[in-house]
C-alpha cells in the first residue's frame, strides 16, 4: 500500500524544525506545496514566517477558518525513526508538523471539491513562543480575510490514534511564563556576614511560592505554579550574588491569573526587604484561555458522533495553553484534541504521533467543513 503524500509531507516538515518566527524553510515547503495545485480557487498571502490561503467557494458569502501552527522546540530529538529532525537541538515534539499536513491535506481537498462558503487556512508561526496568534489576528492581512468561524486542533499522545475530544466552553487554561532575577551581594564563603546570598533567598522564595496556589486561590477553582529551573552562583566556596527561578502559571480563568500574579509580586517584594537584595520579575509569553463556542462546538460534536468511523469523546479542560485562545477570543470556533497513540507525551524528546490519524483528521474536517456548506 502507498504511503499517504500527507505522511511524506509529514516526515519532511518533521526533518526541518524551526522556533517561532525563524520558520523560514517551514514556510518555503509550504509556499512550494500550495504552488503544485491549481490556481484559479487560489489566494496566497504571506505575514512575517506564516502563511495565509483562502480557497474560494461557490458563493463565498461565508468565511471558514482552518489554523495550523509551523514552530519546532528546543529539544534533541531521541526518536530514533529514520526521518527524524535533521538540526541538532530541535524537534517537532508538539505535533505541529502533523498539524500542518493535516491542513494541507483539507486544503487539497477542497480546491478540488469546493463548497459554498470561502475556506481561509492560516499556518500561524511562534506558538511555542513568543506568540504569534495574537498578532497574527491583528495584522493587516487577516483584517481582510476575517473569517466568520475557526477551528484547529492538536494532537493528543494519551488517545488512540484517531480519536476526537473537545468540549464546550474552556479546553486549555490561561498560561504564563516566570522569571525572576534576584541580585544581592557576592562573596568568600568563609565571610557570609559581608554578603547577601541569592541561593538562599532564591531558597525561600521557590518555597513561598508554593502556597500561592494552595492558600491564595480559591480551591473550587484551578491553578499551577511550577518553578521548572533554578540557577546561581559560581562555584562552591563564593557565595552567589545572583539568582534566577524560571517557572510557569496556568489558571483556569483570567481573573485568577491576575490574583496569582499579584500575590507573587507581594512575595518578591517580601524577599527584597527580607534579603536586602533587588528583584525582577517577568511574565515573558502569556497566553490566553482556549474557549469553545458553545453553539459551535455542540453542532461539530453532533456532526462527529453521526460519523460512523470517528471515536468522538467529549473531554474534561486541561492545563495546557494554546495562543489559539486569541483567535477564539475574537471569533467563534473550537478547538479539539486528535488522538495519535504515543507513548511519550508533548514536548517529549521519544514523542512519535502514530502517522494514522493524519488521515482520519484530513478526513473528519473535510465532511464536517462539507456539511458548513450552506
Amino acid at each position: 500500500m502507498a504511503q499517504s503524500p500527507f505522511v511524506t509531507i509529514r516526515r519532511d516538515l518533521h526533518q526541518i524544525p524551526e522556533l517561532g518566527f525563524k520558520e523560514h524553510k517551514t514556510q518555503e515547503y509550504i509556499l512550494q506545496y500550495i504552488h503544485t495545485l491549481p490556481k484559479e480557487r487560489l489566494e496566497v498571502k504571506t505575514w512575517k514566517t506564516g502563511v495565509l490561503v483562502k480557497v474560494k467557494g461557490k458563493t463565498g458569502q461565508r468565511t471558514i477558518g482552518y489554523r495550523a501552527d509551523m514552530d519546532g522546540l528546543p529539544i534533541e530529538e531521541q526518536t530514533g525513526v529514520p526521518f527524524r529532525s535533521s538540526r541538532p537541538g530541535m524537534m517537532h515534539a508538539c505535533g505541529h508538523d502533523v498539524h500542518m499536513s493535516i491542513a494541507l491535506g483539507v486544503l487539497t481537498h477542497f480546491v478540488h471539491h469546493p463548497i459554498d462558503p470561502d475556506l481561509l487556512f492560516l499556518f500561524q508561526p511562534a506558538e511555542e513562543g513568543p506568540g504569534g496568534a495574537e498578532p497574527m489576528i491583528a495584522s493587516e492581512e487577516m483584517k481582510e480575510w476575517m473569517p466568520d468561524e475557526i477551528y484547529a486542533l492538536h494532537v493528543a499522545p494519551e488517545y488512540p490514534a484517531g480519536t476526537i475530544a473537545t468540549k464546550p466552553g474552556l479546553l486549555f487554561a490561561n498560561t504564563s511564563e516566570l522569571f525572576i532575577d534576584l541580585t544581592g551581594k557576592g562573596g568568600h564563603a568563609a565571610f557570609p556576614h559581608e554578603t547577601k546570598d541569592m541561593v538562599v533567598a532564591a531558597a525561600h522564595l521557590i518555597t513561598q511560592l508554593q502556597t500561592v496556589v494552595s492558600r491564595n486561590v480559591n480551591p473550587l477553582d484551578s491553578a499551577v505554579v511550577t518553578i521548572g529551573k533554578l540557577t546561581g552562583g559560581t562555584v562552591q566556596n563564593i557565595i552567589a550574588e545572583t539568582a534566577r527561578i524560571e517557572g510557569t502559571i496556568r489558571t483556569l480563568s483570567a481573573e485568577s491569573m491576575q490574583k496569582v500574579k499579584k500575590r507573587i509580586e507581594a512575595l518578591v517584594q517580601g524577599i527584597e526587604i527580607g534579603f536586602e537584595c533587588t528583584a525582577a520579575i517577568d511574565y515573558g509569553c502569556n497566553y490566553y484561555q482556549v474557549d469553545n463556542d458553545p453553539a459551535v462546538t455542540e453542532r461539530f460534536i453532533s456532526f462527529m458522533k453521526s460519523q460512523e468511523d470517528i471515536e468522538l469523546v467529549v473531554c474534561k479542560e486541561a492545563m495546557t495553553g494554546e495562543d489559539f485562545g486569541y483567535m477564539l477570543k475574537e471569533i467563534p470556533g473550537l478547538m479539539f484534541w486528535l488522538g495519535v497513540g504515543s507513548d511519550y507525551g508533548l514536548h517529549h524528546a521519544k514523542m512519535n504521533p502514530d502517522e494514522k490519524a493524519i488521515e482520519v483528521g484530513i478526513q473528519a474536517v473535510s465532511k464536517y467543513f462539507q456539511s458548513l456548506s450552506f
